[in-house]
């Protein structure tokens, strides 16, 4: 009797058991569902919203191709449109030329700065020289216009120091 009243326990455990997984089960796919329902709902949200929106091209054209035929002839239309784009051109082509103008300002800017750079450059023997005189990194970059890093690295590349 004791072995029949384990027995029977153990079956209503895994039955519990196998019905908790059942309802886990359940309400996993009931929420992978919802999420795919909720996904193809905001689809054809989507979609409807470009359906209207085509519609109403549509219908925009089809008013113009009405109020073109009332307005004249394609000479006219011609003649609207190219002062149309005339008026748009114009401020454009003005600003284009500030930005050549810009551009040619900072070439020159440039070839200044680079020809500058290239008069200053320093000659390696004269800072080898003045080091050797006893003069500190700090007053040969002072006489020659350059950093002391860049006097340090020409006196490490010779070996100096």
């Amino acid at each position: 009797m004791n072995l029949e009243q384990l027995s029977i326990e153990y079956i209503v455990v895994s039955m519990a058991v196998i019905i908790l997984y059942l309802l886990y089960y359940v309400f996993t796919k009931e929420a992978e569902c919802f999420k795919n329902i909720h996904s193809i709902a905001s689809v054809v949200e989507e979609l409807n919203r470009e359906l209207f929106y085509i519609k109403k091209t549509l219908d925009d054209t089809q008013e113009g191709r009405e109020g073109v035929s009332q307005r004249g002839s394609y000479e006219q239309i011609y003649q609207e449109m190219q002062g149309y784009i005339c008026e748009r051109v114009e401020p454009l082509s003005s600003e284009i030329e500030q930005i050549d103008s810009r551009i040619l300002n900072l070439q020159k800017s440039v070839e200044q700065i680079s020809m500058s750079a290239s008069t200053h450059e320093y000659d390696e023997e004269k800072i080898i020289a003045l080091f050797e005189q006893g003069s500190s990194l700090e007053s040969i970059a002072k006489e020659l216009y350059l950093s002391q890093s860049e006097v340090e690295f020409v006196l490490k590349i010779n070996k100096i120091k």
